[in-house]
């Protein structure tokens, strides 16, 4: 009996936190044309000759900070047990595979095991909450550029976003309440940040992203597609979940790269702000991923919350994030099979 295949794909990870294997990482991963959209040879010019060779050696020592010695990387630690796990829950019926975006395990190792097992079809997850040209676009970008010369090739389908899927909501709520947010001076929901010029790409009616303030704080059908408004829809649902008054919580984005406006508010500068107004315990959440990584354990923790507190503040807390719960387990079997 043939079976059905799914493929789940996390960003990517170096192989280890090295200098080499850290700018072998930062060179895939910045000579994406959907991750850096520009020019290709000024990209190619600013990824080889100035990100990958000084930012390479920066870049490990904060690998090694986050770097375990038994399981290593946090994020693919977290996406092995998740492959695991959803294997585990479907059963022979479905042969589950794990790729990287970008490094080890490959989309293409995986794309050819579940070739090999001649499977009948292929689902696809890219595990990003929320779309992007970036980050999901970009898998699937990837998947096609792959399968588009196997000579057979089975139903293919692919899970645009579950920004609203209850289950991960649910997850991000319970992980957050264990740490009491009323306690909190103020919560905030901070995202992996885009440049400005990815969200309006991304405006195909060309006439409504940025034009006028506040676009993103309803999910409708004209920025329905939109990472930030999905961001935002996400952030509300869990503080919905959370019952957070709008007052309490703040959405913003982190992790900026260039010159280039990014999508704002920026959470340095909403740091910064808490800080002026006295705030003192904040309570972070990062529901743009669905492992912890680098921008959770470190960005987060360390470098916000030594700015924090250089600026007057206590302490910030960072939830951590889906990893290996059993709810966000039941929500991926649920993307596969449907609602039981």
């Amino acid at each position: 009996m043939s079976k059905k295949g799914v493929l789940l794909v996390n960003l990517g990870t170096p192989d280890s936190p090295s200098t080499g294997d850290v700018r072998k990482y930062l060179d895939e991963f910045l000579m994406d044309a959907r991750v850096i959209d520009i020019n290709p040879i000024a990209r190619a010019l600013l990824v080889k000759g100035i990100i990958v060779p000084f930012r390479g050696p920066k870049s490990a020592k904060l690998y090694r900070h986050i770097w375990d010695k038994e399981t290593g990387s946090p994020l693919l630690h977290y996406s092995k047990l998740q492959h695991q796990a959803l294997q585990q829950r479907l059963g022979g019926e479905y042969q589950v595979e794990l790729a990287m975006r970008y490094q080890s395990p490959s989309i293409a190792s995986a794309l050819d095991r579940l070739k090999a097992s001649l499977v009948e079809s292929i689902q696809v997850i890219a595990l990003f909450p929320q779309y992007a040209s970036a980050s999901t676009g970009s898998v699937y970008d990837k998947v096609m550029e792959l399968v588009k010369d196997w000579q057979t090739i089975p139903s293919i389908s692919f899970v645009n976003s579950f920004h609203d899927n209850e289950l991960m909501i649910e997850t991000f709520a319970a992980n957050g309440k264990k740490y009491n947010p009323e306690t909190y001076d103020h919560i905030l929901f901070s995202f992996h940040g885009l440049p400005q010029r990815q969200l309006i790409k991304c405006d195909h009616t060309g006439n409504y992203c940025l034009k006028s303030e506040g676009c993103c704080n309803t999910l409708n059908d004209t920025n329905k597609l939109c990472y930030s408004a999905q961001s935002h829809d996400t952030a509300r649902l869990i503080a919905e979940k959370l019952n957070l008054p709008k007052e309490k919580y703040t959405i913003c984005f982190q992790s900026r790269l260039g010159n280039d406006p990014w999508v704002q508010p920026y959470t340095s500068k909403v740091i910064e702000q808490l800080a002026k107004e006295g705030k003192k315990r904040l309570l972070v959440f990062c529901p743009a991923f669905v492992a912890d990584c680098l921008e959770t354990v470190y960005e987060v923790t360390e470098e916000y919350g030594e700015e924090f507190k250089a600026l007057g503040g206590e302490h910030i807390q960072l939830v951590e994030s889906l990893n290996d719960s059993p709810t966000w387990i039941d929500a991926l079997e649920e993307m596969v099979v449907g609602k039981k």
